[in-house]
């Protein structure tokens, strides 16, 4: 399994202005809450674990810092950190990290491509030359400080603008990947809610087990986007995730209690960037790109 290079050299000036803006907020924010163990659970880097969901939450927030957009950056940062969380459930949930990793790629390959204009190299991964990428005219791309790949709008706008979203066919669009890695978000989101849940003391219910949660949330998003074979890889994966006392593990709390205030805090914040990007695709008629 590739690793996304992490030392790509975006210079994504104002991205990365409003990112550590927000980011530094949000720390100040949380470190004036009362010293209940509540208020502290999730907040501070979990010993032993890849995965952390504290910095989860940092590039969430960060992701829409900017009213009425989502931040690129920390967008795919916070990919980058759910991808650890995935490849934690073991190899067969790792899989489907794969294919995660190659669309954030994608999209960093196109944002670096705009930096370097119209002399880029063919990419090692085999995107294309930035002229060609482009598909410009006189090949000819859009400036880094023209906005391109700072934030979702100004991606929408510079790949509209210069026709590189066919609402007809497949294309390797940004905006196209970004549906994608929208959908997986959904996914995602669903299934941290479920694992979230606590059912009454007195109800009686059972905690249901993991994977019957994750079987439940793909059903009900991604499931209705995939083929059949897709479908059955997908679920036959899902078995093998792992028990919940794992997932206590995970995030280091005790209990279902203390995983119920660590992941809804997770799953508020991928909301709010799930609802801001879903108005922005549908804005621009981009929910159904092939």
């Amino acid at each position: 399994m590739f690793s996304i290079e992490g030392g790509l050299d975006y210079h994504w000036d104002s991205c990365l202005k409003s990112y550590n803006l927000a980011n530094n907020l949000y720390h100040q924010n949380n470190s004036s809450e009362t010293g209940a163990a509540e208020g502290n659970l999730g907040q501070s880097g979990c010993p032993g674990q890849t995965f952390q969901v504290s910095v989860l939450l940092s590039h969430l927030h960060a992701s829409s810092a900017q009213r009425l957009d989502i931040l690129l950056q920390p967008y795919l940062s916070s990919w980058d950190e759910l991808v650890r969380f995935m490849e934690a459930l073991g190899p067969m949930v790792g899989l489907i990290s794969n294919e995660i990793e190659t669309k954030t790629s994608l999209i960093r390959q196109l944002a670096l491509a705009a930096e370097k204009g119209p002399e880029a190299e063919l990419h090692p991964d085999g995107l294309p030359a930035r002229g060609a990428a482009f598909g410009t005219a006189d090949g000819v791309p859009p400036r880094a400080e023209d906005g391109a790949y700072h934030s979702v709008r100004s991606m929408i706008e510079v790949e509209l603008l210069h026709s590189l979203v066919d609402f007809q066919q497949q294309t390797d669009s940004g905006c196209r990947t970004l549906l994608r890695l929208h959908r997986a978000l959904d996914w995602l989101r669903l299934f941290l809610e479920k694992l979230a849940e606590t059912p009454a003391s007195d109800s009686g219910a059972r905690l249901r087990s993991p994977s019957e949660l994750c079987r439940e949330a793909y059903q009900n998003t991604l499931a209705h986007h995939h083929t059949w074979f897709v479908r059955r890889a997908a679920e036959l994966a899902f078995i093998a995730l792992p028990e919940r006392a794992f997932f206590y593990r995970l995030v280091c709390v005790q209990n279902q209690e203390e995983l119920s205030i660590v992941l809804l805090r997770a799953v508020a914040a991928i909301q709010e960037v799930y609802d801001r990007t879903q108005e922005i695709l549908q804005e621009n008629g981009m929910l159904e790109l092939p």
